[in-house]
């Protein structure tokens, strides 16, 4: 498309709404405004003019900023309270120092359109680009309560310091990534995202939804809104819950009984974990026979673990480590006097086991020694001993319920 059939002719720009629905509501909240060329009643993405960087960014900008009036005031005209996200990159933004988009904020906050329902998007690797200004600048946009919302979060883990310093509104997570990147490496990389979004107090925003699973992750991993044409399409009117393509409402219920049955399960399982345990409390003799209290134990757990030791309530390891290669069990007295309390929550599932007398199950980690994931069963033998049994991957595979 000639750019200058595009400056030339705004009166055939006109824009398209993409649905941002809510997770907690599950209606729709706002909208990504998106650009279209209309000629001869068809319809042409304007995504090529803008991504184009031999189209000046002056260009960019007044037809961004005529898209912009255009939407704001359909909003108005419809009483729709909802938000709206608008792409800018860091050019864009640079032009005139930002002044033109803040002069139009102005005037229809005038008009009653607050500015706190703006949420300006800009990409991760816009910080390349002389971030100090960048970011300036979006800092002197948030005292007049607009909103800043990062686009393709994660692209580039050097950016989680700028991030940090810009305490944006939202992060946006695009779900295609679930598909193109090793699924563990994905879920280190939203692990990561989420820590990142807690501490800043930023709410996950998931696009590209396109299928059941994208929403499922998007909902699993704590997606506050979601976006995408498994939802709704780009539409040039502003849709509303009941124009969504499906109920999200039905899809969340279904999510929530699945999960609740799978903890359910792996309960079940913690629980049978803990009276194979308490069956055998009777023969302990304290430290001085503690390999051969393992040794019993070790046929309990024949099936889920590969490896066992007994540690103090300070971490140090006053057993030897029984290990299971093949098909029988090794004991490795080497490992005895090892301390694990500097592991993160160590000290802290200890003092809950000691204080409510339960056993527990660590999330999934990767161990160092085998390179698998695994999880580990803890249960307080006495208020000084506690046994630990390190969960073997193919069983927590085996066992869904295990793996959440």
């Amino acid at each position: 498309m000639d750019p200058l059939d595009v400056v030339g002719n705004l009166q055939k720009v006109r824009p398209a709404y993409q649905s941002i629905v809510s997770a907690i509501k599950h209606d729709v909240i706002g909208y990504e405004v998106l650009g279209r060329f209309y000629d001869n009643n068809e319809s042409e993405s304007l995504g090529s003019f803008f991504l184009d960087e031999e189209v000046p960014e002056e260009f960019k900008v007044e037809v961004d900023q005529h898209i912009l009036q255009l939407a704001i005031s359909d909003m108005l005209k419809n009483d729709n309270s909802g938000y709206l996200f608008i792409n800018r990159t860091a050019k864009q933004l640079m032009v005139n120092d930002g002044e033109d988009l803040l002069e139009t904020l102005l005037t229809f906050e005038q008009r009653g359109f607050a500015m706190n329902r703006i949420i300006i998007e800009v990409t991760e690797h816009d910080f390349d680009q002389e971030f100090d200004k960048l970011s300036n600048l979006l800092l002197y946009y948030k005292t007049y309560g607009i909103q800043v919302a990062i686009d393709h979060v994660g692209a580039k883990s050097s950016n989680i310091d700028r991030i940090r310093q810009l305490e944006p509104h939202i992060l946006k997570i695009d779900t295609k990534h679930i598909r193109t990147h090793n699924s563990e490496v994905f879920q280190d990389i939203m692990y990561s995202l989420s820590m990142l979004a807690h501490r800043i107090g930023a709410a996950l925003l998931f696009e590209n939804i396109e299928d059941d699973f994208q929403l499922h992750f998007a909902w699993k991993n704590g997606g506050r809104y979601y976006q995408g044409h498994y939802l709704a399409r780009p539409h040039v009117e502003l849709l509303s819950k009941d124009s969504l393509s499906l109920d999200i409402g039905s899809k969340v219920a279904a999510y929530i009984q699945r999960e609740k049955l799978l903890i359910e399960q792996r309960l079940v399982i913690l629980t049978e974990w803990e009276h194979k345990v308490k069956g055998l409390l009777s023969k302990w003799e304290g430290t001085k026979k503690i390999d051969e209290f393992i040794n019993l134990l070790s046929h309990q757990f024949n099936e889920e673990s590969f490896r066992m030791f007994i540690c103090d309530s300070d971490g140090l390891q006053i057993s030897s480590n029984f290990r299971k290669r093949e098909k029988e069990w090794e004991l490795e007295p080497r490992k005895k006097g090892s301390n694990w309390a500097f592991r993160p929550y160590f000290l802290e599932n200890v003092m809950q086991m000691k204080t409510l007398n339960r056993g527990t199950i660590s999330d999934i980690y990767s161990d160092i020694e085998t390179k698998e994931m695994v999880r580990t069963f803890s249960f307080p033998l006495t208020d000084k001993h506690f046994l630990f049994v390190d969960i073997r991957y193919s069983y927590i595979y085996e066992n869904e319920c295990l793996l959440i």
